[in-house]
């Protein structure tokens, strides 16, 4: 019996990887949408927006030493205090029409305000139409809030990871696991302050991590 995982970082983004490598004249643009909330957005201590420390940034200028005669846009189409049902209720006017290559999804810090079934609902809408239009997707499971426990199951946060996880290998799609890499920094000895910009956005050093992370699907 086969037990369902989520997509494989060494094959699911073949495709694109591939593109990547393609000299000019045959070359094409390749496009990443990132998609979210206030954190890929670039937000650090509110209303401060720091871009070019964000982990979007961070992972452009990664995929662009790494495929140097590759054309590529890393596109942010995300919203301050959205949730994934305000996002995906947008997907198809603001993400697709960008044609990715790729699109990241990362709400699950704002979710436990809706909740998880509407989270869920939203989620797998969003997946659904990008998997109709053949596009590959990485879903990132919400970087800590300081206040928030990091390890006990009845925490709203460690509840939503863990549904984004499921979600992963529910639709056979990647996952970027972000608060998993968190958690290990602390497990670690790292304090978790020196993370963080505000109570709930991650610092310089917090983006770095999570776009190491995204960097490991583009190989």
């Amino acid at each position: 019996m086969n037990v369902p995982v989520h997509a494989d970082p060494k094959t699911y983004l073949t495709e694109f990887s591939r593109l990547a490598r393609v000299d000019w004249p045959e070359n094409r643009t390749l496009n990443v949408v990132c998609h979210g909330h206030s954190v890929p957005a670039g937000y650090f201590m509110t209303p401060e927006i720091r871009t070019h420390e964000a982990y979007p940034h961070l992972l452009h200028m990664a995929l662009a030493e790494r495929f140097p005669h590759a054309v590529i846009n890393v596109i942010v189409t995300a919203i301050g205090g959205e949730t994934s049902a305000k996002g995906a209720a947008r997907f198809a006017q603001e993400v697709l029409p960008h044609r990715p290559d790729v699109i990241t999804i990362d709400y699950a810090l704002n979710d436990r305000g809706d909740g998880l079934e509407r989270a869920r609902r939203a989620w797998s809408a969003m997946i659904a139409q990008a998997q109709a239009a053949k596009i590959p997707v990485l879903l990132l499971t919400p970087t800590p809030e300081q206040a928030a426990s990091l390890t006990d199951p009845a925490e709203p946060l460690v509840q939503h990871a863990a549904q984004v996880c499921a979600l992963a290998t529910e639709h056979g799609v990647g996952l970027v696991d972000s608060f998993a890499v968190f958690r290990r920094q602390v497990e670690a000895g790292v304090e978790l302050a020196t993370l963080m910009s505000s109570g709930n956005h991650p610092n310089g050093r917090g983006h770095a991590l999570v776009a190491a992370e995204l960097l490991k699907w583009f190989l």
